[in-house]
């Protein structure tokens, strides 16, 4: 058993109206799934499910425990997306699949920076370009974040995703020449909100077209 546990019902009619009347009565809809199985629809308490992610330091790779689900009962769970009104932020709608504690899946884990650039005392600006890295291992390996001590750069110094250490039985799945930190100088990154390209003093091989490169959407999250 995991630490957090939903209770779920399962549900046979589906449709917009279907979705007012339980939002009305303070459920959402939802589906579940899994590898190999039918989808299952299902109604759930919204604020129990925004009260379990938000309490786990794992979010939404948190394993849940199922409970009251008929034949879902005792399943384990992750979510896989959660809809949101866009003006309200109320949620929608949620995507839950089974896991299997024995079968490796696929995550998304956010990128934690620790410390105090040394380029910060020179004026230098932290880049943190890449937020979440997209890993692979099993239900209970799942790591709550990636650590990535960012002390010892300077301006012009980069972490790329081959530069981090992983957990042990975790396999990477991300890009491994992704830059994930850089320290720029106050100009480079006034350049790079312009874009405009810009030479950076001390910056490694191909630093220049990064500093000149316009932000990525998850950049601007």
């Amino acid at each position: 058993m995991s630490e957090y546990e939903l209770s779920v019902e399962p549900r046979s009619a589906v449709g917009k109206g279907v979705a007012r009347k339980l939002r009305a009565a303070g459920r959402v809809p939802g589906v579940c799934y899994g590898a190999g199985d039918a989808p299952q629809a299902i109604s759930l308490d919204p604020r129990a499910l925004d009260r379990l992610v938000t309490s786990s330091a794992a979010g939404v790779n948190t394993l849940i425990d199922l409970k009251g689900g008929g034949a879902l009962a005792g399943q384990v769970v992750l979510v896989k997306e959660i809809q949101r009104d866009p003006v309200s932020g109320a949620m929608l709608h949620a995507d839950l699949y089974t896991v299997d504690a024995n079968r490796v899946v696929t995550v998304s884990v956010p990128i934690h920076l620790k410390g105090t650039a040394k380029g910060l005392k020179q004026g230098g600006i932290v880049d943190h370009a890449l937020r979440e890295l997209e890993l692979e291992c099993l239900p209970r390996s799942i790591p709550e974040e990636i650590p990535v001590d960012v002390t010892d750069l300077d301006i012009g110094d980069s972490l790329h995703v081959r530069d981090l250490v992983l957990p042990e039985g975790v396999t990477l799945l991300s890009d491994a020449d992704v830059s994930v930190v850089s320290i720029v100088s106050p100009a480079a990154e006034e350049a790079k909100v312009e874009g405009e390209p810009v030479l950076v003093e001390g910056a490694e091989e191909g630093a220049e077209a990064e500093a000149g490169a316009e932000p990525s959407a998850g950049e601007n999250d």
